[in-house]
């Protein structure tokens, strides 16, 4: 039987990318949410991602994304979500006022 220790001496790597949205054709929360919400249900269809609006929820015509990918190889994290956003460039028709990804070894 292996030990705790060495379960989990594996490589595990987080790779979070942090994008801001704006949303100009949105005047209200109600109107920002359908946009957001055919985005992020993209993304978590074509990509093996979570992906939580973590911030602006109270600004109509901004969002703030978090999204998040678990691998054992930071070159596959990397790679996933560059393709992500790929699909945000392709899909998205307001403004990607910023976008940075932060890779960590846990």
């Amino acid at each position: 039987m292996m030990s705790k220790k060495q379960r989990l001496s594996g490589e595990t790597y987080v790779g979070v990318a942090h994008l801001e949205l704006h949303v100009p054709e949105a005047r209200s929360l109600k109107a920002k949410r359908g946009p957001v919400r055919s985005l992020v249900e993209k993304i978590r269809n074509r990509h093996q991602v979570l992906v939580i609006e973590a911030g602006h929820q109270d600004l109509q015509q901004r969002s703030r994304l978090a999204i998040c990918a678990l691998s054992t190889s930071s070159l596959d994290i990397e790679a996933r979500l560059r393709r992500v956003e790929g699909t945000i460039d392709r899909n998205w028709s307001g403004h990607v006022l910023s976008w940075e990804i932060e890779i960590v070894q846990i």
